[in-house]
């Protein structure tokens, strides 16, 4: 956790593949979208997977406020598509098999997948925000008073 970026401190760039082998970067979405940069253990357990319905039910919300979702955990990219599909999530999905993201920013468990952590990055690519405590079924809702709180 020493290594984790705080409020304040530019965002570390990244590129990661998605399903599809679309690529994405965290600068595609600077000047643009609000991004809710959350990581998590694995695909298709009960706590990853409440955490992922609770931002795909209220993504209208989440994009009314300008809000991009992604999730990063280090599960390949057929996991995440069949995750995604399963769940019929809205929001992209990135592989971090090499653990280079996960490592930027600081979020690498004990056992080597990622922990659950959110970043909150606003436009200008500058952390607004770190949950380093999630609650899994609600945390999109904390996502989006957030926003709401720090006017992004």
């Amino acid at each position: 956790m020493s290594n984790m970026p705080k409020v304040g401190d530019i965002a570390p760039g990244f590129e990661a593949e998605t399903y599809g082998g679309e690529k994405i970067k965290l600068s595609d979405y600077k000047e643009h979208s609000t991004v809710a940069l959350y990581f998590y253990p694995k695909d298709n357990t009960p706590g990853c997977t409440k955490e992922a319905c609770s931002m795909r039910d209220t993504m209208d919300e989440l994009q009314k406020l300008g809000v991009q979702v992604l999730g990063v955990s280090t599960d390949g990219v057929k996991s995440h598509e069949s995750f995604r599909n399963k769940f019929d999530l809205n929001f992209p999905l990135l592989s971090d098999k090499s653990k280079g993201i996960i490592t930027a920013y600081g979020a690498q468990s004990d056992h080597g997948s990622a922990r659950r952590i959110t970043f909150l990055i606003d436009k200008s690519g500058v952390i607004r925000h770190v949950w380093t405590k999630v609650k899994t079924a609600s945390h999109s809702h904390e996502v989006i008073e957030k926003v709401k709180e720090l006017g992004l």
